[in-house]
């Protein structure tokens, strides 16, 4: 499916040349965020807390098994962007949440 015009990306993982289309929808696919345990998540999924966490900045503390409602995608697939009633602008690694 490659034609001549096709820009080709060195992929040094297997040391060759390859079209840069197959290496941009390979990187799309390694970009998926995942919970604490393992289950895909999404653009306004619910997720639960799965320990107590100390807000910084806050002297509010989110008890395990608090449900976070809507969540958002962030460029770090390390972090989510959320909402709590006690807190705006909340940002939550995505090792202490699990999807509902």
């Amino acid at each position: 499916m490659t034609s001549a015009d096709d820009e080709y990306v060195y992929d040094e993982a297997t040391g060759e040349w390859r079209p840069a289309s197959e290496m941009a929808s390979a990187a799309a696919d390694a970009a998926i965020v995942r919970d604490a345990a393992g289950n895909q998540l999404a653009d306004g999924d619910s997720v639960t807390l799965i320990k107590d966490l100390k807000v910084k900045g806050t002297g509010v503390t989110l008890k395990q098994g608090t449900v976070i409602k809507s969540i958002r995608l962030t460029d770090n697939m390390d972090e989510i962007d959320c909402r709590h009633e006690s807190i705006k602008g909340l940002v939550l690694r995505t090792e202490f949440v699990r999807k509902r």
